[in-house]
């Protein structure tokens, strides 16, 4: 397939976004043959049919890197609760939080599960989006941990979207193991670890005083090194843990949440190649006040990507457009930090070199919009600009 007459923001060309003007794309099969400038399309590509776009921007497909979507019930008592006063650890400690979702979860099939999963995954689907991110984390025991990476996996066999998983055992101390976290590790998270390697494409861990500490979530990141897993974490969201230091000593594919992060932080990521993955929809639901040292990760160069961390307590988002507007609005970001916090950077948060830009190689992962300029796509709220989606070269 090629298109032409399209402005394509590519992140690979020099300049802001890579932006190419009146730019072809041609695509074979799953990926993309050639991008550039229409006046430079390689005779082999010449009198071939072609798909007009009028000058529409073309991007590649949106990635959403942090996602909770599979889950059962929901907490908007929890919400009116934050908004009569109530911290998110007093919610926890009180039963609340993720313990909560934990119990509807557990009560909850597989297919339950499945259907409500997939009226969020839609939603991200319908606004560009071609791979999406799917954490565990509200079962902590064995069947419904699985049961969750079964559920995440059969949303990428139904839609038109890759998944990727993250298992996040190390969520929460369950009910059960009360006062006993070293031994939840070590008689669920990690021997589930193990059982379901074949469903886990990454392991994720919460480094909070209200989960993990420091040293109880190393010994998760050394299982998953066994395994050969990638490592990524909620680290530095409540408070100053150690867990982005602790993401980077592991060669931790990202560090997410990042509030309470500091400027050794960001050296310490940078140096390993530790993306910090920005979660405007959680700030802004629980009110925060602290927001991450954006300044600090640009001068240390350490990449940004931008998610929504759907999930039904800290932020019910299912926008990935509107978590760049949150990231533009809250915590500065440009517009085209928060464009390319959902496509390159997001990629690499994922551990995955072939999608995120506009180059020969890369999977033909598109999105095609009715802007034209690319911050409009971070500029408004509530608005869906998507023209096409096209997920691995197929228009869907």
């Amino acid at each position: 397939m090629l298109y032409t007459h399209a402005r394509l923001a590519t992140f690979a060309a020099p300049g802001r976004y890579g932006l190419v003007e009146d730019g072809a794309l041609a695509v074979e099969g799953e990926r993309i043959a050639w991008a550039g400038p229409l006046a430079e399309l390689p005779q082999a590509w010449r009198g071939q049919e072609a798909e007009d776009l009028g000058g529409r921007l073309v991007t590649p497909g949106l990635i959403d890197c942090h996602t909770h979507i599979v889950f059962g019930g929901h907490r908007a008592d929890e919400f009116e609760m934050r908004l009569e006063g109530a911290s998110y650890e007093e919610i926890a400690r009180a039963g609340g939080g993720i313990g909560s979702t934990v119990r509807a979860t557990r009560l909850a099939s597989e297919d339950v599960l499945l259907e409500g999963a997939l009226t969020r995954a839609d939603a991200l689907i319908g606004e560009g989006v071609t791979t999406l991110e799917i954490k565990s984390g509200y079962g902590l025991e064995a069947e419904t941990e699985l049961r969750m990476l079964r559920v995440a996996r059969r949303i990428g066999e139904l839609r038109p979207v890759t998944v990727r998983t993250s298992y996040l055992a190390a969520h929460a101390v369950p009910p059960e193991y009360s006062g006993r976290a070293d031994a939840y590790i070590d008689e669920i998270v990690i021997p589930v670890m193990h059982e379901g390697r074949g469903l886990i494409d990454a392991v994720d861990g919460f480094c909070e005083g209200i989960a993990f500490d420091t040293a109880q979530i190393g010994r998760v990141f050394d299982a998953a090194a066994s395994l050969g897993l990638p490592v990524k974490l909620h680290a530095e969201q409540l408070s100053h843990m150690g867990g982005a230091a602790l993401a980077a000593r592991h060669g931790a594919l990202s560090a997410d949440h990042l509030e309470h992060a500091s400027a050794e932080d960001a050296a310490a990521m940078a140096a390993a190649g530790t993306v910090a993955v920005m979660l405007p929809g959680a700030y802004y639901t629980l009110r925060d006040t602290q927001a991450p040292p954006v300044q600090a990760f640009r001068d240390a160069g350490v990449p940004m990507a931008v998610a929504t961390d759907c999930n039904p307590g800290s932020s019910p988002l299912a926008s990935l457009l509107t978590a760049m507007n949150m990231a533009c609005t809250l915590f500065r970001l440009t517009p085209e930090e928060a464009l390319a916090g959902v496509t390159v950077h997001a990629a690499k948060a994922l551990g995955l070199a072939d999608r995120g830009t506009l180059a020969a190689g890369q999977r033909a992962d598109l999105a095609v919009w009715d802007v034209e300029t690319p911050a409009e796509l971070a500029y408004r709220i509530g608005w869906n600009p998507l023209h096409a989606r096209i997920h691995g070269g197929t228009k869907c």
